[in-house]
């Protein structure tokens, strides 16, 4: 008789360890149809450019065409060559260093198996991407969190513990509209993680989903500019669609091997055809640059809605800041006795999501977080919005 195998003695000790996402496990719960949801970082279907993915693929699969048995076929580990061209043009980069990914989440793993080993110290902005410490947590380092503020990454801090003995391998830094804070690294915090990492040997990873999201101000100068010891990390998810599942990846020639390796290892090669497409999209730069500005103005109206809100509704009770670009806003509840992840069990009573701000902290900082939550904005329209600062303020009230 074949026996019952002990699965768990059976699971290898980083898949036991292992930890689903808060926010995923969050988005089943508020896929609920009373929930008005501002925990998902969606993208506004709205933006989606579905004709023209329906036409482009037309023109890719024409059988009397070049491209459709290539669209088709097995590719190179490194990526479909147009494409990695298209990404070296915006990168500013040889395309040698380019290399396609599987969304910008498969780069984050993939910098995480090629650069740490157990043990190893990675530094992360606190507050920080939860998707980031997931990846990089599957490889057993040791994450520190730096604060940020609404300028970024507090460089000036990393210099201290640097000086003090600390060694990271590398320093991870989503550097335009992070999320969740939604701060951009100011010019002169890039200026000096470029100087640090030059002097102190360490590898930034400047991760930019949302950068081409904004609507006030001028993006600086990208730290790829500033040092040679930078990997960039791109994706067509929020300027295109996060269903083709397309990311992109420039990075120092010594890591491109490695790197190569990896993937290899992992998928052989992002989807070809998706490649293809997200080539012929992005290479129509009119067609880009005005499916862009809709998507950004847009963007804009709903951060602008769920800012008003959110004062008008909550007053002296939260502190947020107006969103200059990207997808979240992220606030602070004033009084101390409110915990976010319990106001959260409140507000879903009340039909209304958000994620708690102790996600996106290492755990040593978790009691620094609890007075923080993420707003999103993105996939809900104007009056949604307004109906949903409503929600959250009488889940708030149910403190008193």
């Amino acid at each position: 008789m074949m026996g019952t195998a002990n699965t768990p003695v059976l699971l290898s000790h980083r898949a036991a360890q292992s930890r689903s996402s808060v926010i995923r496990e969050l988005l089943k719960l508020t896929e609920q149809p009373h929930i008005l949801s501002l925990a998902g970082g969606l993208p506004n279907p709205a933006g989606f450019p579905i004709h023209e993915i329906r036409k482009a693929t037309q023109r890719l699969l024409d059988p009397s065409g070049e491209i459709a048995a290539k669209a088709l076929q097995y590719g190179p580990t490194e990526g479909v060559e147009q494409l990695r061209h298209l990404v070296a043009e915006r990168f500013n980069c040889p395309a040698t260093g380019v290399i396609i990914t599987t969304g910008s989440q498969q780069a984050l793993d993939l910098i995480g198996r090629t650069l740490i080993d157990p043990g190893d110290v990675v530094v992360v902005e606190s507050p920080s991407y939860v998707g980031a410490m997931q990846a990089f947590n599957g490889w057993d380092p040791q994450l520190v969190g730096i604060p940020g503020d609404r300028h970024g990454l507090r460089t000036d801090l990393l210099e201290e513990r640097l000086r003090r003995g600390l060694e990271p391998k590398f320093v991870y830094v989503v550097a335009n509209f992070s999320n969740p804070s939604g701060a951009t690294l100011s010019d002169a915090r890039r200026v000096h993680l470029a100087d640090l990492a030059d002097r102190f040997g360490f590898v930034i990873v400047e991760d930019d989903p949302y950068g081409e999201l904004r609507w006030e101000g001028t993006e600086p100068a990208p730290l790829r500019a500033r040092s040679e010891r930078v990997i960039s990390l791109g994706t067509a998810s929020k300027i295109l669609a996060p269903g083709l599942r397309v990311g992109w990846a420039a990075m120092p020639q010594w890591l491109v091997d490695p790197f190569v390796r990896a993937k290899q290892g992992a998928d052989l090669h992002t989807s070809t055809l998706n490649q293809y497409l997200a080539h012929e999209l992005l290479s129509d730069v009119a067609g880009q640059r005005a499916r862009l500005g809709a998507s950004v103005a847009r963007y804009q109206q709903q951060a602008m809605a769920l800012h008003s809100a959110l004062v008008s509704e909550l007053g002296s009770a939260i502190d947020v800041a107006p969103a200059a670009g990207g997808m979240f806003l992220w606030a602070r509840m004033t009084a101390d006795f409110i915990d976010t992840e319990i106001l959260l069990q409140r507000a879903i009573e009340h039909g209304v999501a958000f994620v708690p701000g102790s996600a996106f902290f290492v755990p040593e900082q978790a009691s620094m977080s609890r007075e923080y939550l993420r707003l999103s904005f993105a996939t809900l329209d104007p009056d949604s919005l307004a109906e949903a600062a409503r929600r959250l303020k009488a889940a708030v009230e149910s403190f008193a």
